[in-house]
């Protein structure tokens, strides 16, 4: 039995936008923010109108402490809706291959090997088991993936959006109505709401804030309604019915709708990416739609594809690079080849902080490289 795939050749019937988007999300994660910050620091150290433009480009690459959302914040929401737009294509054709019993086998498996790979990523088991960090990304992603393609198979389009409005619904009247001792109903301020205290209850292990986790274990009944409007975005790309432009205008008109009604509904329960809020899984959901339906306009109904075809690369081999980079980082062989002295040279030759600007694309410029080398050579890591 096989655990990880290195196959050869990508699977038919794939969307090329979908691993374009895939790998445009992925570039950010993978040292592309590192060059926005660098170029960032460059400009505010400038001054004047220099200066304010920095630092708009410095705070889209960062999260916000609580409130707030901002460009760095849709990263993740997007690799889960990415998630559920993969379920829809490749799902039916394990079931209709192997049939249902051997496709849930399929589903757990690939569900337990992320959720372990979670685990790797944040440390593994080089410490004691209080430090072990049970939930992560990839764990989250991992949950979101199990319970999303679960669903999938048993529910039509109907059952999928009322589940989905479930969760979203269920999390917010949880969250608004179930009183938290010592602090009372209705608080979403940090530390003192339902989802920070139940981790603080509940949750074995180390917490990424000491205190509270970005995914914890009540927020993630809304990722996993992220993934899940990722399905019903997958089943309109699948609607043989639907022309290939309308499909396009469908997920950028109801992005644009599901954007406007989160940031409506922030007025009662702020944005807020830590705890997963509402608003926010539908403020980022609807970005994600708008993201996907250009994409897929331009890239698979206008067939304009070679400027993206970097981010296929990427997108194809997301989960390896993604892994290597926490296993090795790309930025350790990037500072001795453009790091040190070179670096320190160039920002009395050119401006302070090209050094540093360098050193980010050339850790870049090596993802990209390893990237290509693997699409071209057809070596696709599946897990």
């Amino acid at each position: 039995m096989r655990y990880i795939d290195i196959r050869t050749e990508l699977p038919t019937q794939r969307l090329v936008s979908l691993d374009a988007l895939r790998g445009f999300n992925f570039v950010w994660i993978l040292g592309a923010d590192g060059a926005v910050i660098a170029l960032a620091d460059m400009l505010r150290a400038q001054g004047g109108s220099l200066a304010g433009v920095g630092t708009f480009l410095r705070d889209q690459m960062t999260h916000p402490y609580w409130e707030g959302l901002r460009f760095y914040d849709l990263i993740f929401p997007l690799f889960i809706f990415i998630t559920g737009v993969a379920i829809t294509l490749s799902l039916p054709k394990l079931v209709a291959r192997e049939g249902r019993a051997k496709a849930y086998l399929h589903v757990f498996r690939r569900a337990l090997i992320l959720y372990a790979l979670g685990i790797v990523y944040y440390g593994g088991l080089s410490g004691s088991l209080d430090e072990i960090r049970y939930v992560g990304v990839l764990q989250r992603i991992a949950i979101c993936y199990l319970a999303a393609a679960i669903l999938f198979v048993h529910l039509d389009w109907r059952g999928l959006v009322t589940a989905t409005i479930v969760l979203i619904g269920g999390y917010w009247a949880l969250m608004t109505f179930v009183p938290v001792p010592g602090v009372g109903a209705g608080s979403f301020a940090p530390n003192a709401n339902l989802a920070n205290w139940l981790d603080t209850q509940f949750l074995p292990g180390r917490m990424w804030d000491k205190t509270r986790d970005p995914e914890g274990l009540l927020s993630t009944l809304p990722a996993i309604a992220t993934c899940l409007i990722g399905v019903l975005a997958g089943l309109l790309l699948r609607n043989d019915k639907v022309t290939p432009s309308g499909k396009s205008a469908w997920l950028v008109g109801g992005g644009i709708v599901m954007t406007a009604a989160g940031y409506l509904w922030a007025l009662q329960f702020p944005l807020i990416k830590p705890i997963w809020s509402p608003s926010f899984t539908l403020a980022t959901g609807g970005m994600c739609l708008i993201l996907l339906g250009v994409f897929h306009q331009i890239v698979d109904v206008w067939g304009y594809r070679r400027w993206a075809a970097v981010f296929v690369w990427v997108g194809s081999n997301a989960i390896a690079l993604y892994m290597l980079n926490a296993l090795m980082g790309f930025n350790v062989p990037a500072e001795r080849i453009a790091g040190g002295e070179f670096g320190e040279w160039l920002d009395a030759l050119l401006l302070p902080g090209v050094g540093v600007l360098i050193v980010n694309l050339v850790a870049l410029g090596l993802v990209v490289a390893l990237a290509g080398y693997l699409y071209r050579r057809k070596l696709f890591v599946r897990v």
